[in-house]
């Protein structure tokens, strides 16, 4: 009897350095994308030494390698989304916007700009091209409040900053934006807008430090939604809802701060 065809799952490209702790980066993108269940790929952009500790040193691919594997891929296998988390130095940010301009696809920008241990991943002289060149690009962009100051000098000290926060993302292109306040006291608060519409996310905040990966998971999460045909509002509320499960079952690992688990749900079931 002939064995028929499985469904092709949709796929989602993640373009981020590597985490040799497994927390976060490609590594969470990967795990993120498989517990949603689309097909991860990725494309390379750095290799980090990396534990729970923090991250002890990062090795930049060349333009060359990331170029070459981002073709390969959506060449031959094509993508639905396409996430993009650490790219370390303006060259691999022109690369990679270079790139996704062609593809015409919903992108997903995590402008990493540096570790949950408070360690640089991007930059500097970087900045600007995140500013000028990536977020013009995104469907969604997903900054944290470190992020937010970074990019754009606005500090976030309470929730009714975040307005601001997104007014001045939103002035560099993104068609969308989630500013993050998980740094806030209280409650996990996060604003998703396009500059019209508002929502605001809302979820407790569980009593757990181990929530390495965070910001790489909700990323990866919303470009699963996407490639799903969720539309934004959608696919980012149900991103919200996976990371705050993965955050409450987040487990300690080495001696400092844990992963998210990525799993929850199959652990649960």
């Amino acid at each position: 009897m002939p064995i028929s065809a499985a469904a092709v799952p949709p796929r989602v490209l993640t373009v981020a350095g590597s985490d040799s702790g497994g927390g976060a980066g490609i590594q969470a993108d990967l795990k993120t994308m498989l517990a949603l269940g689309v097909h991860g790929m990725s494309v390379l952009t750095a290799v980090t030494a990396q534990n729970s500790l923090g991250v002890h040193g990062a090795w930049e691919l060349p333009a060359d390698a990331v170029r070459a594997q981002y073709r390969s891929v959506v060449d031959d296998i094509g993508v639905q989304a396409v996430k993009t988390g650490m790219l370390s130095s303006a060259a691999l940010v022109g690369t990679v916007a270079e790139l996704l301009a062609g593809t015409g696809v919903p992108v997903v920008v995590d402008p990493v700009g540096v570790s949950k241990h408070g360690d640089a991943l991007l930059a500097a002289e970087a900045l600007d091209s995140v500013r000028t060149t990536l977020l013009p690009l995104a469907t969604v962009a997903t900054p944290n409040l470190d992020e937010v100051a970074q990019l754009t000098g606005v500090e976030v000290v309470e929730e009714s900053d975040m307005r601001r926060a997104a007014a001045a993302v939103l002035a560099f292109g993104p068609r969308w934006v989630v500013i993050k306040g998980g740094h806030l006291p209280g409650e996990a608060v996060d604003l998703l807008t396009d500059g019209d519409r508002e929502h605001w996310l809302r979820a407790p905040r569980h009593d757990n430090r181990h929530t390495h990966g965070t910001g790489c998971t909700l990323a990866s999460a919303i470009a699963c939604g996407l490639a799903r045909g969720q539309n934004v509002p959608t696919a980012v509320r149900n991103a919200k809802t996976y990371v705050t499960g993965a955050i409450e079952a987040g487990f300690p690992l080495g001696s400092g701060i844990g992963p998210v688990d990525h799993g929850w749900r199959s652990r649960r079931a």
